[in-house]
């Protein structure tokens, strides 16, 4: 994905102004609350209108078809927002393939089984059955996990992951991040300094309505420091603020 003098904003207000940079292969996105993290993931999943130019696949992305879209970009919300009472797991994850369903038909023998596969990747398979709702907050994290690797997009963007997630599904998520980064180009947008540093990709720092990306050397706490205006220690691989 290459992204070109891209601005965004609601009605008068700027939100973005003038962000470039390119994903090769994973890129981390960090910055203050209320920066503009999550409006530039809607942007980059086509759900916002935006100036200047965003491509994937040399693709302007606003020119492809939602259906195309939805088979190169995947987008992993912090937490499910709302769902039917009813649906289950295996009927959710299943929406991932509605890009490559045929109109009036049911989804085929193939794409169930590559739900399937997919529950079983992660080890959810024996919750297909429950609805979403009797779910916890980890479990419902790879269940939209789940969703987004069914459609085998090219580019999936995930967006806090961890926020709601307690210490071992936090831990459970990283494995599972771990192993789909190496057939998936991904895009980290997190507060989670510590595990933003463990992958240590490239980062987009955002601030100020600006975006300055960093190739390396932004873990480390001078430049963190920098960035966010408070201090912090490292001791051997971790690091946090300082609360002295």
């Amino acid at each position: 994905m290459i992204v070109s003098d891209l601005s965004l904003g609601y009605f008068e207000e700027s939100i973005l102004e003038d962000i470039s940079f390119k994903v090769q292969s994973h890129l981390c996105v960090l910055g203050d609350n209320g920066s503009g993290k999550s409006t530039l993931a809607r942007a980059l999943c086509g759900l916002l209108h935006y100036k200047g130019s965003i491509k994937i696949d040399n693709q302007e992305l606003a020119n492809i078809p939602s259906k195309e879209r939805a088979k190169l970009i995947s987008y992993i919300p912090s937490k499910m927002e709302s769902f039917e009472q009813f649906t289950t797991v295996e009927d959710f994850v299943l929406l991932g393939r509605y890009p490559y369903k045929e109109s009036f038909k049911d989804y085929t023998k193939e794409d169930k089984e590559l739900v399937a596969r997919t529950l079983q990747e992660l080890g959810i398979s024996e919750l297909n059955r429950h609805t979403l709702h009797e779910l916890s907050s980890g479990q419902q994290q790879l269940t939209l996990i789940a969703q987004a690797l069914s459609g085998e997009s090219k580019l999936l963007i995930f967006d806090e992951p961890t926020a709601n997630l307690d210490p071992k599904n936090t831990a459970l998520f990283v494995q599972e991040f771990k192993k789909l980064r190496q057939n998936y180009q991904t895009i980290l947008i997190t507060h989670d300094i510590q595990l933003a540093s463990y992958f240590n990709d490239p980062v987009l720092f955002i601030q100020d309505a600006k975006a300055e990306l960093f190739e390396t050397d932004f873990f480390n706490t001078q430049k963190l420091t920098q960035a966010y205006g408070i201090n912090f220690k490292k001791e051997d691989t971790l690091i946090g603020i300082s609360y002295e």
